[in-house]
């Protein structure tokens, strides 16, 4: 148990899921990744070709932390060196999906590039 509203990990999922159109999801997936606290998307990309036997490629897009006690959520962006740092221009919510909408908007080109 992460701890996490199930319904906003839903939420978050299902925004996942529609990312991608699903004829090209053989070349690049949006997905979420649960962990205590928190849930990070991910951008996944397929091995180089001829090594079907490797894992698909991950690289952290986002993330949405939760805090319990004030049962909101915060984003951060992560850095170069694949470090996250709190996202300045949304203030935490106990909506999830604004945060997503300003992830899909990305405004300043941090998330998506």
């Amino acid at each position: 148990m992460s701890g996490l509203p199930e319904q906003d990990v839903a939420q978050v999922r299902t925004w996942c899921d529609r990312r991608v159109p699903e004829a090209v999801r053989d070349q690049v997936r949006v997905e979420c990744e649960q962990a205590p606290g928190h849930l990070t998307i991910v951008e996944r990309r397929p091995p180089r070709r001829g090594n079907t036997e490797a894992a698909w490629m991950s690289l952290p897009v986002a993330q949405l932390r939760y805090t319990a006690t004030t049962g909101t959520w915060a984003l951060y962006y992560r850095d170069r060196n694949l470090r996250f740092h709190r996202y300045d221009h949304a203030p935490p919510s106990a909506a999830v999906s604004l945060l997503l909408d300003e992830i899909s908007r990305d405004p300043t080109g941090i998330f998506w590039g």
